[in-house]
């Protein structure tokens, strides 16, 4: 199987795009030879490291729901084996590193729900005469949500710089 670089994750996120099941996510870790198991997974969701998934029904009466967690996932599970392999200590990535990374994705995908709530409504009611004034101030506030998450985690890169200058120079 081919190693997860950019190309390949860049695919999976498009392919993925509404999220992946737990099992799916270790599947594709294990068929890429990353190790990782569901309490691994559990803990990173329980330190704060991953966004919690969120329950999204599944097609067909009577079939429950699944817990989808965003793509990123993959990358960000990447991202702390490659820490854990520098000698990053978990609680150190969980304190100087990804402190309000899960949060970050939560408020994305919140914004991201939200965003197409709104636009669906907007598309339902296209023949109102007021319509054209929401749609073009939908367009603005989409645009400041994806400025907000951005600056956010703008923030939080330099606030972690520290950190790692710091375990650099120990380390």
């Amino acid at each position: 199987m081919a190693p997860l670089d950019e190309a390949t994750l860049s695919r999976i996120e498009r392919e993925h795009a509404e999220g992946m099941g737990s099992q799916e996510i270790l599947d594709l870790l294990g068929r890429h030879h990353v190790g990782v198991t569901e309490a691994t997974l559990r803990k990173y969701v329980q330190m704060g490291l991953l966004p919690r998934s969120v329950r999204v029904g599944r097609k067909g009466k009577h079939q429950g729901s699944q817990g989808r967690y965003p793509v990123g996932v993959v990358r960000r599970i990447l991202d702390i084996k490659r820490l854990l392999a520098e000698s990053w200590t978990i609680e150190e990535i969980q304190r100087d590193l990804l402190f309000v990374r899960a949060e970050l994705d939560q408020l994305e995908a919140a914004l991201t729900g939200v965003f197409r709530k709104l636009e669906l409504v907007t598309r339902q009611r296209r023949a109102e005469t007021t319509i054209a004034g929401v749609v073009r101030d939908l367009a603005q506030a989409r645009a400041l949500g994806r400025e907000l998450v951005r600056k956010l985690g703008d923030i939080e890169t330099r606030l972690t710089a520290g950190a790692r200058v710091k375990h650099e120079a120990t380390g």
